[in-house]
């Protein structure tokens, strides 16, 4: 049983980590164009697993803020992965120890949650091991290729490859922007948000890491008080 849930993880990954690595490529090549070393960045994506909380600590990096500011924004970032620890928790066998939960907590993405809510009934944790064991490398292998092309290439192939980061937000935000309107909301007034720190005299001097945590916890509890998720009783009936 846990060898084929193993298995089926690792057939599971393989898409997960093809995305990662195009996606963290763009992460290695910006992290050595900023100054880091091609292994502080494989460093940094082989103990984090987080691309909105790795791009967000570049920019403190390179502004040098301070260890605070660096802990307070990958908080707030990366605080979705403790609720998503706490569903998973939940759906997987109750035999299987904690001390093996806790190992898959660590592999815990938005897509790896994804996968492993979306199977029926009870998960077995060897099946997020089997997703780890192909994702964690796709997006490690992919920050070193990054970071060894962006020593090698031209400037200006630095400059056009960096769009790709933006490219890459624009196409997650759109389509679900697209159809609800809570979502698009969020967006906007974000890019409001972002944009009065960017253009006031005194908002300026705000480092990016306290300008993300401001307003994400602004936008983001506005929205949950103006458009709360409505809660939908399910009724279940046992056999």
């Amino acid at each position: 049983m846990k060898r084929e849930s193993f298995r089926k993880g690792m057939k599971d990954g393989v898409p997960i980590a093809l995305g990662y690595f195009a996606v963290s490529f763009t992460f290695g090549m910006m992290a050595v164009a900023g100054g880091l070393s091609i292994w502080q960045a494989v460093l940094i994506s082989l103990t984090n697993l987080t691309s909105a909380g790795q791009f967000a600590g570049l920019d403190i990096i390179f502004v040098g803020g301070s260890m605070w500011e660096m802990a307070m924004t990958q908080l707030v970032i990366n605080l979705r992965y403790c609720l998503m620890s706490f569903s998973l928790s939940q759906k997987f066998r109750r035999e299987e120890s904690g001390i093996l939960k806790y190992v898959a907590a660590f592999g815990i993405t938005d897509e790896i949650f994804g996968i492993s809510a979306a199977q029926e009934g009870k998960v077995s944790v060897f099946y997020n091991y089997g997703a780890m064991c192909v994702a964690i490398p796709g997006w490690t292998l992919g920050t070193l290729v990054g970071g060894i092309s962006g020593s090698l290439l031209p400037d200006f192939m630095l400059s056009a490859l960096s769009v790709a980061i933006y490219g890459m937000f624009l196409a997650i935000i759109v389509p679900p922007s697209k159809k609800s309107k809570p979502v698009l909301g969020v967006v906007v007034a974000s890019m409001a948000v972002s944009t009065i720190f960017a253009v006031t005299p005194v908002l300026k001097k705000v480092s990016s890491g306290f300008m993300i945590i401001i307003t994400t916890l602004l936008v983001a509890g506005l929205a949950a008080y103006f458009c709360p998720v409505e809660e939908k009783e399910e009724a279940s009936h046992e056999s």
